[in-house]
């Protein structure tokens, strides 16, 4: 009975057209803001943090980042943790070579470099689509970490290809705890969804989903095909090119380029394809459900007194079925199960 949108009426377009248009919802989101920036810092643990906390934020943040090439814009794509590689070796070399280069800028610059090698790597989208084009950006994945390896001035002339992270600092305060990265980690999230959000409720964002849903149609109508599929590369090679940044500054610490290897590129494609896609919420979702199911199952087996070799081929027993059954059930993941739940709130206690 809380979920009701009587009485919530709208006298404009642009309220009407709000990201939350129903009240409850903007004092849910609110009321969760609240916890992760005010409450969480004072009650979790260090363990909590840097193990569970800030890997979900990143991996949620490249999770949107996949999810606006493949969700809405229809590109599917395997070379997400190549572009995450890249954009963590330029901020590293952003800061390691431009004396003075803030923090910030760099992670930028790194997005931005990212975004580059993903418009180069997303040309043969103007050709071949399905799983073609995911056979392209799989070589994106192999072509990058070869590079990075066999370049050495990318890491530094590094004898082992091994980079440290440069001491994270902003404005003089150092990040130094993981209850600071936490923070900082959260902050890049939060404005970075916030403007995945909107970008996909612009004309922008409806491009990509006329071309996902039928390109050709799109095309007669106007919609520039080079443009609107290039810019999907763009900015999903950018989302994840910050991501990888703040994987290797915020969680990694000291990182190698196989430290980006195909398997994380497959738990982002894991993680957009059980959270919902599509779906930004869905990308939380997903990413919350992937960091969290290896930590119970570990739990459980040592309940159960399972050795740890069965239980890791559990966890990629699991995902596999998890994966089906998405595919099968419901193909729009968690986030259609959430909004189903919000539907029967508002109609309850009447049937749907």
């Amino acid at each position: 009975m809380l979920y009701r949108e009587a009485g919530q009426f709208k006298s404009t377009y642009a309220s009407d057209g709000q990201i939350f248009p129903i009240r409850q919802d903007r004092i849910g989101l609110a009321l969760l803001l609240v916890i992760a920036f005010v409450v969480v810092p004072f009650v979790a643990s260090p363990y909590f943090f840097s193990a569970i906390l800030i890997p979900f934020l990143i991996f949620a943040l490249a999770a949107i980042g996949l999810n606006i090439l493949t969700g809405y814009a229809g590109q599917l794509s395997l070379g997400s943790a190549a572009f995450m590689a890249v954009g963590a070796f330029a901020s590293y070399n952003f800061m390691l070579r431009v004396p003075g280069m803030p923090i910030l800028a760099a992670f930028a610059l790194g997005g931005i470099c990212a975004a580059a090698v993903g418009i180069v790597f997303g040309l043969p989208s103007l050709r071949v689509r399905g799983f073609y084009l995911a056979a392209s950006t799989l070589a994106t994945q192999f072509f990058v970490v070869w590079a990075l390896t066999k370049v050495r001035w990318f890491t530094n002339f590094s004898s082992s290809g091994v980079i440290t992270a440069q001491q994270i600092e902003i404005l003089g305060y150092q990040f130094e705890t993981p209850a600071a990265k936490y923070l900082l980690v959260l902050g890049i999230v939060c404005v970075l969804a916030l403007a995945a959000k909107n970008l996909v409720r612009s004309n922008i964002g409806r491009c990509w989903m006329a071309v996902r849903d039928m390109d050709v149609a799109a095309e007669v109508i106007g919609i520039r095909l080079m443009h609107t599929k290039l810019l999907a590369f763009a900015v999903s090679s950018f989302y994840c090119g910050v991501a990888g940044a703040l994987y290797a500054y915020a969680y990694l610490g000291t990182v190698e380029p196989e430290a980006y290897s195909l398997d994380l590129s497959f738990r982002i494609l894991f993680m957009v394809i059980i959270g919902g896609l599509g779906s930004v919420l869905g990308s939380f979702l997903g990413a919350a459900f992937i960091v969290l199911l290896p930590i119970v199952l570990n739990n459980l087996a040592h309940f159960a007194q399972i050795s740890t070799a069965v239980a890791s081929n559990l966890e990629l027993m699991v995902f596999g079925a998890l994966i089906i059954f998405f595919l099968i059930v419901e193909p729009h993941g968690l986030a259609r199960l959430w909004q189903i739940a919000k539907e029967k709130l508002r109609l309850w206690p009447f049937p749907h």
